[in-house]
């Protein structure tokens, strides 16, 4: 049972948590549709409202980083992570298939609409956690941190490592513009 003070507690991490993802969501609706993907991005990470998504964010919830990072270090991987990957396209996770020649599962191609997607939820994320620290040269900083551990198909990581990287030298309008137009990979 619960004490008041933990009660109070989890209150707190509910109301957080749910600011946190929703002004996440917004960020990326906002992103979309300079992407030129708005109706895509008004479905973004609706999952996260989920009940196993939801009440693993408020129990590990930080507000600097993601809860699926706690509820990782208690168990070993995250409930929430793996509903949540498994559900939304726009993460390179969700694109993994098992390849007959090689006989193991290897990451795909991702469609060019969610790997638009996915470059908006990296922004808004970096913008969320960074919050008044935030430069255009976190997201790409982040994505080269783990660039060697992901397992993510070859030509979708550098088409958001070259988007990245254009954020960072030339800003938010110019990279925009570039995917906007940009139809295939």
């Amino acid at each position: 049972m619960l004490n008041s003070g933990e009660n109070m507690g989890y209150l707190k991490n509910g109301i957080n948590h749910f600011k946190t993802i929703t002004k996440h969501r917004h960020q990326v609706i906002k992103h979309c549709f300079m992407a030129g993907i708005g109706f895509q991005g008004l479905f973004h990470d609706l999952s996260k409202y989920s009940p196993v998504e939801f009440v693993g964010g408020v129990k590990y919830y930080f507000g600097t980083r993601s809860p699926n990072e706690g509820e990782r270090e208690k168990y070993g991987y995250s409930r929430a992570w793996l509903h949540h990957k498994g559900r939304n396209r726009h993460h390179f996770e969700y694109w993994t298939d098992y390849n007959p020649v090689a006989r193991k599962v290897m990451p795909v191609k991702m469609p060019i609409n969610y790997v638009k997607e996915m470059f908006c939820d990296r922004v808004a994320a970096s913008k969320i956690y960074q919050g008044d620290n935030y430069t255009n040269n976190h997201p790409i900083e982040y994505f080269m941190r783990g660039k060697g551990n992901r397992s993510i198909h070859d030509e979708t990581s550098d088409l958001v490592e070259k988007w990245l990287t254009i954020l960072a030298e030339k800003g938010e309008k110019e990279v925009f513009r570039i995917i906007k137009n940009t139809k295939e990979y």
